[in-house]
């Protein structure tokens, strides 16, 4: 294993940046198609799938629960299942990998045993009691005891779902949402998921979860705004295409952009299902981005946009974003915190709003600057676009990018940037 590096220290280019790059897979995809694979009898293989932290946690607890999974090539998952999941004789540990955490937690609903979820400190701080109270409403034995709402989780499997309907709370996170959908279709009976009042933190996701699942089988049917029903079909085994990950192109298409260069990534924005692809038609407009960007349906883009703001010619106004204060870390003080470390002033909390006061003379300027990542490799790889315009910027825990990105570094030397690691 690599020793750990503690910081990157990036030379802003003096060129436009030009190239072809191959995108990560879309994680959110990737570990939704993992799961579902599992509960399907047969063989699957997905291709252009996402090898990082995430989805290596997924993929191991899985293993642990029976599955055979194999990685013939980063891009490429094999996995074979007899369709059912068995109870794993350790807890399964599980990072700060949020999408996996919450949809195990449902799915181990359906293993006849015990199954305990649990996460590294960042995880342990992260919401999942939404989820446990619809797990009990729907008659299952799971418990978060002392733990304030968060992991870990006990659930005492029976074998699926007993009740027809739910309702769930999924104003913090969609991903609760999705969780029970998914092992929902593994159940006896039909179950009917409602959200009161409509109110869900990243929405669009729903619909990324009804797209896989439809292609291994799963019946999905939108009942009206908040509600669904998901029919008993099980899954079949298949062969399936991971789209590539349209939060990590946020990065990328900003790059192009503050540097006026051209990068090929293969990837049609407009043709993507994933949320954060609704990102690409705002940065398009940098530098004279919108005064105010509801930011509720792409929240993975917002930590690009936040810094791509900074060199707006006008200040921005992020709303709707109250879910980044419960992702890998709190997104909003990250923003604000090391945007003002930049520069004093740059940026101010606003309630649950994020407020980017504009400097585009900030770039050319020389402002050593460490950014604090806290772990979050949004953090980091945000951040590593104001080392594009500013001269002594560096990012501290740069191997942070592992989780979702592990070759974003090796990405921006592709592309002529300059890194020096220390």
């Amino acid at each position: 294993m690599k020793p750990k590096r503690q910081s990157v220290l990036i030379t802003p280019p003096a060129h436009a940046l030009h190239g072809k790059l191959a995108l990560p897979g879309s994680k959110s995809i990737t570990n939704r198609a993992l799961l579902i694979a599992a509960l399907a009898k047969g063989e699957s293989r997905l291709t252009g799938a996402l090898s990082s932290d995430d989805t290596r946690y997924m993929a191991e607890a899985l293993r642990q629960m029976g599955v055979e999974i194999s990685q013939p090539t980063p891009t490429t998952y094999i996995v074979k299942s007899s369709g059912t999941l068995q109870p794993p004789t350790q807890p399964l540990f599980l990072g700060n990998a949020g999408t996996a955490t919450r949809f195990l937690t449902a799915a181990a609903a359906n293993v006849h045993g015990t199954v305990v979820i649990d996460g590294d400190e960042h995880m342990r701080k992260r919401p999942i009691g939404a989820l446990v109270a619809a797990l009990r409403a729907l008659g299952v034995e799971a418990g978060d005891t002392d733990t304030k709402g968060c992991p870990p989780v006990t659930v005492h499997g029976k074998g699926g779902f007993t009740a027809a309907h739910v309702e769930i709370d999924g104003s913090l996170s969609s991903q609760f949402i999705s969780a029970v959908m998914m092992a929902a279709a593994c159940a006896r009976q039909s179950l009917e998921i409602m959200v009161p009042q409509g109110d869900i933190g990243g929405a669009g996701y729903i619909g990324v979860t009804q797209a896989v699942m439809q292609s291994f089988g799963g019946k999905v049917e939108t009942l009206g705004k908040g509600t669904w029903l998901i029919h008993p079909t099980g899954y079949q085994a298949q062969d399936y295409a991971v789209e590539p990950d349209a939060s990590a192109a946020t990065y990328l298409w900003a790059m192009e952009k503050l540097t006026g260069g051209k990068i090929a990534l293969g990837a049609d924005p407009t043709r993507m299902m994933q949320p954060d692809a609704k990102a690409w038609a705002v940065i398009q407009q940098f530098p004279h981005m919108p005064a105010v960007i509801e930011g509720s349906q792409m929240q993975d883009a917002i930590p690009t946009l936040a810094v791509l703001a900074a060199f707006n010619t006008t200040p921005v106004r992020f709303t709707g974003i109250a879910n980044l204060r419960v992702k890998e870390c709190d997104r909003i003080n990250a923003l604000s915190t090391e945007l003002n470390r930049i520069r004093s002033g740059l940026a101010r909390e606003e309630g649950d709003d994020l407020v980017v006061n504009a400097d585009p003379t900030l770039a050319g300027q020389t402002l050593p600057t460490a950014i604090h990542t806290y772990a979050d490799h949004r953090i980091a790889m945000c951040f590593a676009l104001a080392g594009l315009k500013i001269s002594g910027l560096s990012i501290l825990d740069p191997d942070c990018v592992a989780k979702t990105y592990p070759l974003y570094w090796d990405d921006l030397v592709k592309l002529g940037v300059g890194l020096k690691f220390t």
